[in-house]
């Protein structure tokens, strides 16, 4: 009985564990976007699967680009907008390693995916590691 009552006790403290470490992780992609982009997503969930660590974030585009989207039909400002929060989004990882995130996972960060639905102001990205970060 005490076994179980000990496997239930570890089990709570990994839970907890990788609570914690999602959290970092997400205020980690926070203050990264913030002080490389200027702003930061109001709301992110993070998601960890063998050597992925997959963010789901809402709230990352600025008042300026919500009000030219909403306002102006330039196809030319929204690819140019997608462009910006994907392609280059990626270089900027590549050019400056998340450093912070490889010593909060314990791996060295490989590459970045990521995509933008820039109607719903949703931004996927999936940050791959070169071992697993479960």
């Amino acid at each position: 009985m005490s076994y179980h009552f000990l496997s239930k006790q570890v089990i709570d403290i990994a839970s907890k564990n990788t609570k914690n470490k999602t959290q970092e992780f997400a205020n980690l992609v926070r203050a990264y976007r913030k002080a490389h982009i200027g702003k930061g997503p109001e709301q992110i969930k993070v998601f960890f699967k063998d050597n992925w660590a997959i963010a789901h974030m809402t709230g990352s585009l600025s008042k300026v680009e919500n009000f030219y989207l909403r306002n102006t039909e330039s196809k030319e400002f929204e690819r140019m907008l997608k462009f910006g929060r994907t392609e280059e989004i990626k270089q900027l990882y590549n050019q400056h390693p998340p450093t912070e995130m490889e010593e909060l996972v314990g791996a060295k960060f490989v590459k970045l995916f990521t995509d933008v639905n820039l109607e719903d102001d949703e931004v996927i990205s999936i940050f791959v590691f070169d071992r697993s970060i479960e």
